[in-house]
């Protein structure tokens, strides 16, 4: 059987093996944005998943753009060095995994608790972890009535800088040996924060109108697309909408999609919110997948569609139906890190999607598929 989920699929002039993407996804387990042998062991898991592409998880690229004190981060030749022997080890055993990183800076919500503490923001009562400055397009905190931190607004040399921290990052990137470059412009980061009237009250050239408010994110990926490599992807997350009246749209998100593809982006992983604390996110299977489609047909963008998209005939349905480009999964691949595997056995898709290098000897289809997978694949 032929399965459109496990056909290759071209981003950029980055070919993927199939359209299954593992999804960045926050480990909190770095020292100084540098990543630690929990992330050898994570990331080795996942790059024998089946998935045509692993994307690792939010990479800040400056100290103060930090979600929490134990994000990753790409702001230093040690955070580089450590990430190395990570990218390494996924190259010599699954070569034919691509790879991705997300690059992101966390705004206003950064200087936050790591999730299991309560993740608000950090207060001297959280030493040894404690706050930093914060910043972002206005001077906003995200949630004044549980005590976020008010924001520094970025003036001239802070924009200057941030978007110096993103090409710094890029480049490493590529030093890295990435093939593909997601910036994140969602869930209410600092790219975001510039996007939506929610968070960005200026009255400069960056604020106001839609135009203006696209404008910094539109300045920081044509600085990345200017040194990213022409034969590999760059992409960005975008949330289409903010779920709040009076804030970003989808149709604005839309026009978004379309002015950066002009300058050269390869796709728009889709999804939505994390912007305001009065969200009202309508949230169920694939309830992000229509924002994907509009924005793929709209814009002629290929899309990356995200959100509670578990079993394998939903993402092949996404898939064949045009809908999206590729599906991408978090949570999936947590409850069985062998999800890939197991969902071309319930496809009856005959030839295993990514097979190992014969050097290492086996097959990672001598697991058996689990739940809802193995009574697909009776």
């Amino acid at each position: 059987m032929t399965a459109q989920l496990f056909t290759p699929v071209e981003i950029g002039g980055v070919t993927l093996p199939n359209r299954i993407v593992v999804s960045p996804m926050c480990q909190y387990a770095a020292v100084d944005g540098s990543a630690q042998p929990w992330h050898q062991v994570h990331y080795g898991m996942l790059a024998m998943s089946g998935a045509g592409l692993l994307c690792f998880e939010a990479t800040h690229v400056e100290r103060e753009g930090r979600i929490t004190q134990g994000c990753l981060g790409l702001y230093s030749d040690e955070n580089e060095t450590a990430l190395k022997p990570v990218v390494d080890w996924v190259r010599a055993w699954m070569p034919n995994v691509k790879l991705g990183i997300q690059l992101a800076h966390a705004g206003r919500k950064a200087s936050a608790q790591r999730p299991w503490k309560g993740g608000g923001p950090l207060t001297q009562a959280d030493a040894p972890d404690l706050p930093w400055t914060t910043y972002s397009a206005s001077a906003l905190p995200y949630d004044p009535a549980a005590k976020w931190h008010t924001p520094v607004a970025l003036d001239g040399v802070g924009l200057r800088r941030v978007k110096q921290a993103f090409v710094d990052a890029t480049e490493r990137s590529a030093r890295l040996g990435f093939d593909v470059v997601e910036l994140h412009g969602a869930h209410g980061y600092c790219l975001h924060q510039f996007l939506s009237p929610l968070s960005n009250h200026r009255t400069d050239e960056y604020g106001g109108s839609m135009e203006k408010r696209r404008r910094f994110p539109l300045e920081v990926f044509e600085a990345c697309r200017k040194l990213w490599p022409r034969d590999k992807a760059l992409g960005i997350r975008l949330s289409a909408t903010d779920w709040v009246a009076g804030g970003l749209t989808l149709e604005d998100t839309i026009e978004t999609a379309r002015q950066l593809k002009a300058l050269g982006c390869d796709f728009v992983d889709a999804s939505s919110g994390g912007n305001s604390p009065a969200q009202k996110i309508q949230v169920g299977p694939g309830y992000q997948v229509p924002f994907a489609a509009r924005i793929r047909k709209e814009a002629g963008i290929k899309t990356w569609a995200v959100g509670v998209i578990t079993e394998p005939d939903q993402a092949e349905r996404i898939v064949a139906s045009g809908e999206a480009d590729c599906t991408v999964h978090a949570r999936s691949f947590l409850v069985d890190p062998r999800w890939g595997w197991n969902a071309a056995r319930a496809l009856g898709v005959e030839t295993p999607p990514l097979p190992l290098p014969a050097a290492r000897g086996g097959s990672i289809l001598a697991f058996k598929p689990q739940g809802a997978m193995a009574k697909a694949a009776e």
